[in-house]
């Protein structure tokens, strides 16, 4: 996806002039249109969507608490890229929110939400362009599982980290990759029918885990790019 062709997406698509902004930034973002560190000049944007600089910089403000911008002073606003450690902690911060949502949507959880979570599964099997659905399908899966919780403040801090990962998943994994992923939605799905939570919990767990693993994995050289060796003496 060019950035044209996300800013033409994004138009007519949101009630707001910072709605378009927002939207047509993030689908750049997520689709990695907008690489990590680049810089992000509100006349610009503002040019490109017609718009003025008010709703420009208060959508670059909404893409900052969503964790995909960022502020640096003299440099302005600039694609949020992730670090070895930023990777590690969201990883942790996702297996302890996800798990505790799952714990509380557990009780509740009723055929009729299984069967959607089902839908959502067959719906990922049948994709034909996955890579870039990947994040939205995957998503609606275990947000299926997780409302019974309902916990909204709880479900829009998991959002957030996995929208954090999903540009980098995007760009960053082959289709094959999705494999066992897949195939473990399937045995939670399983779990869960068989109402055997302790089985799923340890599986999730183990799945946000292996994502977050996998993900340093494939981010291994361009992390490494960005951070001192730590062997080295000061300079």
């Amino acid at each position: 996806m060019g950035l044209d062709e996300a800013f033409a997406r994004a138009s007519g698509r949101y009630r707001t002039a910072q709605d378009m902004v927002a939207g047509g930034l993030r689908d750049a973002i997520l689709s990695g249109t907008l690489a990590g560190g680049q810089p992000l000049r509100q006349e610009e944007i503002a040019r490109r969507f017609g718009v003025s600089k008010i709703p420009v910089r208060e959508a670059l403000r909404q893409l900052e608490g969503e964790g995909l911008v960022s502020f640096y002073p003299h440099r302005g606003a600039v694609v949020s890229k992730l670090s070895r450690k930023e990777v590690e902690e969201i990883t942790e911060i996702r297996a302890v929110l996800e798990t505790m949502a799952f714990r509380k949507a557990f009780p509740f959880l009723e055929e009729e939400d299984l069967e959607r979570a089902e839908d959502i599964l067959l719906q990922i099997d049948r994709e034909e362009d996955l890579i870039s659905r990947w994040g939205e399908l995957n998503w609606r899966f275990h947000a299926t599982l997780f409302a019974p919780a309902q916990r909204p403040r709880l479900m829009d801090l998991i959002k957030a980290q996995h929208t954090a990962f999903e540009r980098y998943i995007r760009v960053h994994l082959a289709l094959s990759d999705y494999e066992k992923p897949q195939r473990e939605h399937y045995q939670l799905l399983d779990m869960c029918r068989r109402r055997d939570l302790d089985s799923a919990l340890d599986l999730l767990r183990r799945h946000v885990e292996d994502t977050g693993k996998l993900l340093l994995a494939c981010l291994k050289e361009d992390l490494d790019a960005d951070e001192p060796d730590s062997a080295a003496g000061p300079a």
